[in-house]
């Protein structure tokens, strides 16, 4: 029996970035052999186990032949006499198909090391074209290691092509895709992922809503960019810089999606693409199940955006219901998720990334001098039931007024 260390830890090794973690392969062992020793199986489609002290994963070596459509249908054999390049052979990309052996020694059949350095992402091998999954799962590399310099390699960039156009996508189950859509989110650079799922064909397919933005013109003096994909993706990388949620950078992806669907004749207005970038979010939701939280946060970002970026010139009245409508006295932190998407819709233009914007400490500052209204005042003076909600109103908009007075723009 050998053990390997296989996969991302190994390619991380190298990278000299960090290991969170270890995957082994077992090579030359039966799975009665690891259960002997005190490991605890885990895995329903091959056997996986759980080491009995570090609790980290060691499959046995493998070999995969693909039986039907979907990134489930493979058989696999899990035989004793599977040899590590067997194994490491069915792996998506080169720089994950290299391993250690238990003295340190590089084990690198296919390449690896040579792409980490030269900074491709290239399949292993013609079954790269089996699993439709690694079409997300190249895109989420090419986001993860942008700031390295990586970029796909064309050979790699057409077979993802090539799935893409065998209708293979469209069997992957929702909960797959949004596990890759959200890693993607988390990384530095997630509008790369977006970037590269257009340019196989795979983001029409999965996120049409997204795709249409793509060559739809704006004002080109409030867009220098005019392209609404372009500005899109310029904003997310501004969502990178100003917070780590996902649920910002999701929503300040999805803020626009309604100009996607603007009557090509009023171009490049999008009267009324609120509305629709929130219908588009519903329908989006319906086909691919997406976190709670995130849709929430989006369908405020789509709705609101526009009042938000202009506040100044609302009255305090359109102020207060700004609050209202956006739950902002009951989910205050929800509320600051709202300013930081538009902050990067306002700076994810072209020439606008340095500058300020006032209207998210203005809203902010409003709020928290509103948020909390004692209600002790109002009983004291014999107020009562319905008319106590009416008289914190009241009072929330006197106040809102006095801050317009005396808020420096």
């Amino acid at each position: 029996m050998e053990i390997y260390k296989v996969g991302g830890a190994v390619r991380d090794q190298l990278l000299h970035r960090d290991v969170t973690e270890i995957d082994w392969v077992v090579v030359g062992a039966t799975a009665q052999q690891l259960l002997t020793q005190g490991y605890t199986q885990v895995g329903k489609d091959f056997p996986v186990f759980l080491h009995p002290k570090t609790k980290e994963e060691y499959a046995l070596a493998r070999t995969e032949r693909k039986i039907s459509q979907g990134y489930t249908g493979f058989t696999c054999d899990t035989s004793v006499d599977i040899t590590l390049e067997e194994d490491l052979l069915r792996r998506d990309l080169t720089i994950n198909a290299m391993a250690l052996d238990q003295h340190g020694k590089l084990v690198d059949p296919y390449n690896g090391q040579a792409d980490l350095r030269n900074r491709w992402l290239r399949h292993v091998s013609m079954a790269f074209i089996e699993d439709p999954l690694r079409v997300l799962r190249v895109a989420r590399f090419a986001a993860r290691y942008h700031y390295l310099g990586f970029r796909v390699a064309l050979e790699t960039m057409q077979l993802m092509r090539r799935i893409v156009q065998s209708g293979e996508l469209e069997a992957l189950p929702s909960e797959r895709i949004i596990t890759e859509f959200e890693k993607s989110l988390s990384e530095n650079n997630p509008e790369i992922f977006i970037t590269v799922l257009l340019q196989c064909g795979a983001l029409e397919k999965l996120f049409p809503e997204i795709h249409a933005l793509f060559g739809v013109s704006q004002n080109k003096i409030h867009h220098p960019e005019i392209d609404t994909g372009l500005h899109t993706m310029l904003a997310l990388q501004m969502a990178v810089g100003l917070s780590k949620d996902t649920c910002v950078r999701f929503a300040t992806l999805t803020h626009d999606l309604g100009k996607g669907n603007t009557p090509a004749d009023i171009f490049p207005r999008h009267i009324g693409h609120e509305q629709r970038s929130v219908d588009l979010l519903h329908t989006m939701n319906q086909r691919i199940q997406f976190p709670n939280k995130h849709m929430q946060l989006a369908k405020l970002v789509a709705a609101h955006h526009t009042n938000i970026h202009r506040s100044k010139e609302l009255k305090a009245q359109t102020v207060l219901g700004l609050l209202e409508k956006t739950d902002a006295y009951r989910q205050p932190q929800r509320f600051e998720s709202l300013l930081i998407c538009c902050e990067a819709d306002s700076r994810g233009r072209h020439s606008f990334s340095e500058r300020p914007y006032p209207q998210k400490k203005y809203l902010q500052d409003i709020l928290n001098a509103t948020l909390h209204i004692p209600t002790k005042p109002f009983i004291d003076a014999g107020i009562k039931g319905k008319a106590i909600g009416e008289a914190i109103h009241n009072q929330r908009l006197s106040i809102i007024k006095q801050h317009k007075q005396d808020f420096c723009w």
